[in-house]
């Protein structure tokens, strides 16, 4: 214990244990000011990165999601910490969360009558509820089409009940269009719809 050697050793023992620790500690940090900050809560639907899922559990050094399709994610605190989370159960009280989805069409389709066609195929959705009212911006004005971007607020509970409400809605949103002979493709052509055909049903004349 006296030669230079042990001593050597003994000192990088001591520096990788405190090197070890100080992540530990990082992690558990993270952990408690998830905890003391209600970021995130059991049961929540959120998107950390490019994860979404059900919170299932928020522990000290660890938060796990279930998304529903099988998977369970698992991600370290701190990283949780220092990514952007998108919380899509607290737009409005209750214990459900907001499902949204996009589509693009091309400048020929009236604007009216996809929002009037996405906010009927959100209604006919099981699990989508009629309060809060689906509703639909524009969020882009392309080149070639217009993409749409619907929000709707669902009362599932369960990830896997939470997976088929989306799939349900990418279902309606094609049946719906399909029904009314709305294509869903967006073609590379510009037109812009004549004045005649703003409001074709089921568009109606409530919005001007």
């Amino acid at each position: 214990s006296h030669t230079a050697a042990f001593q050597g050793v003994t000192v990088l023992a001591g520096l990788m244990v405190s090197i070890g620790a100080s992540s530990i500690v990082a992690q558990g940090a993270a952990g408690l000011i998830l905890m003391y900050t209600r970021s995130l809560r059991k049961g929540e639907y959120v998107k950390v990165g490019d994860s979404e899922g059900t919170v299932i559990e928020l522990g000290m050094f660890e938060t796990r999601l279930r998304t529903g399709m099988g998977e369970e994610v698992l991600m370290p605190n701190a990283w949780v910490l220092g990514n952007t989370t998108r919380n899509y159960s607290r737009a409005h009280p209750g214990d459900g969360f907001m499902v949204q989805t996009s589509v693009t069409f091309g400048y020929d389709t009236p604007w009216r009558q996809v929002h009037a066609l996405l906010e009927q195929a959100a209604l006919a959705t099981p699990g989508v509820t009629p309060e809060p009212r689906p509703f639909v911006v524009q969020t882009a004005l392309s080149d070639f089409y217009v993409e749409y971007r619907l929000t709707a607020y669902a009362e599932a509970q369960e990830p896997r009940a939470r997976a088929e409400v989306r799939t349900g809605l990418h279902q309606q949103i094609v049946d719906v269009f399909g029904a009314h002979g709305v294509s869903l493709t967006a073609p590379h052509f510009m037109h812009v719809a004549t004045r005649a055909g703003w409001t074709a049903p089921p568009a109606g004349t409530g919005k001007e």
